[in-house]
């Protein structure tokens, strides 16, 4: 028998805690009866990895597909997550463990954030002149997250007709927020939309929506806006199928709508060019 162990980051806040919970139950029904399916925390929620893989052998499991619910690669899916597999090994030599890729670069990445920016009334593909869009990540001390934020941003520029794309971050590195309004101030933006490329917010949000009202409050012949986060979207569904459909090597186990989405993610690679 095969388990599915997802591993959210976990938060301090129990409700972020909920929302992996809740996107894991929404997953199960897309997910083969066959698998035995668990959901653990990397910090701050029950269980943790080892309980959650220790679970999954006394379900009888001997195969364990390890899958982060986590946007970016950094130090958590390239150390922390690996050592807890590697002690995993060790404890249940008999037991095959797989490690799924971080959620990362995906198409349905960029469908999801041109979604948030349509639910605020812009038109991605035909923005006002003057729109700026700051990408706002979370920041981190691991230069590969860092960038992978950048190339986000100038994949989803190439999909888009914004002439700007910032990237900027929430904490830990810069350029910060402020740096990123100040830099489309300076270029001339009259509109700046801040899209915020979070799992969960929790607290984060209620300090972004307190800094756009006060930037809007400093400069009022610009309009700000902010943007609903990444989140657990339904397309991030299709993302995670992907991921599993890697580290287990076929697609038999999925339902069949992935592969309409495969076919259809073919056909539309083509069609975005940007003006």
């Amino acid at each position: 028998m095969r388990a599915i162990l997802f591993v959210g980051h976990g938060s301090r806040d129990p409700e972020g805690n909920e929302q992996v919970q809740q996107f894991v139950d929404r997953l199960r029904p897309r997910l083969s009866a066959s698998f035995h399916v668990e959901t653990s925390f990397l910090e701050f929620g029950r269980p943790s990895i080892s309980e959650g893989i220790a679970r999954c052998v006394e379900a009888g499991a001997a195969e364990v597909a390890v899958i982060p619910l986590i946007l970016l690669p950094a130090g958590h899916s390239k150390l922390h997550i690996p050592a807890e597999i590697d002690e995993a090994k060790a404890r249940y030599p008999h037991i095959m463990f797989r490690y799924g890729r971080p959620i990362g670069v995906h198409e349905q990445t960029f469908a999801i954030l041109r979604e948030r920016l349509q639910e605020i009334g812009e038109r991605p593909e035909e923005p006002d002149d003057g729109t700026a869009v700051i990408l706002l990540g979370r920041g981190g001390s691991d230069p590969d997250a860092n960038s992978d934020l950048y190339k986000i941003a100038r994949l989803f520029w190439e999909q888009t007709g914004y002439a700007l794309i910032e990237p900027a971050f929430m904490g830990v590195t810069t350029p910060s927020l402020d740096d990123a309004v100040r830099r489309c101030l300076m270029l001339g933006a009259r509109r700046i939309i801040v899209l915020p490329y979070f799992l969960f917010t929790g607290i984060l949000i209620k300090r972004l929506e307190q800094q756009v009202a006060q930037y809007q409050a400093e400069h009022s012949h610009i309009s700000f806006a902010l943007a609903g986060y990444f989140g657990f979207h339904p397309k991030l569904e299709e993302i995670v199928l992907d991921r599993l459909n890697e580290v287990l090597g076929q697609t038999v186990a999925m339902n069949c709508d992935i592969c309409q989405y495969r076919l259809h993610a073919a056909h539309h690679h083509h069609h975005h060019h940007h003006h």
